[in-house]
């Protein structure tokens, strides 16, 4: 099963949704915010991606981070951010075939899904 993870009100899943279901490709979505997040996840995802790529700087809740906090960032301490702060999570993260992508690019879910 495609699994799909972000922020239902988010822009960036809004359009991979609406990819995903134009193309009549079955996936369960997991909101952050309303089904939750724990740490075995984020260490499973970070693996897979590397917490950098899972890190959203360009959001306000990254940019409101004070300097020593910014500049001291390592796997802990940025998996432990987005625990705790899961809109810090670079949206969408999906899961297909037990490969892991972050963000919406349509010529790459063509591509994941073999369109």
């Amino acid at each position: 099963m495609t699994s799909l993870y972000g922020i239902k009100n988010c822009d960036t899943i809004k359009k991979a949704i609406k990819w995903l279901t134009q193309h009549n490709i079955e996936f369960q979505f997991h909101d952050y915010r309303k089904d939750g997040l724990d740490m075995d996840w984020l260490v499973k995802t970070e693996q897979h991606l590397g917490w950098e790529v899972m890190l959203n700087k360009r959001g306000t809740t990254f940019r409101q981070l004070n300097d020593q906090q910014k500049d001291n960032l390592a796997a802990p301490s940025a998996l432990n951010l987005m625990l705790a702060q899961p809109a810090m999570i670079k949206r969408p993260i999906l899961i297909h075939k037990q490969q892991y992508y972050c963000g919406f690019d349509e010529k790459q879910y063509q591509e994941i899904f073999s369109l």
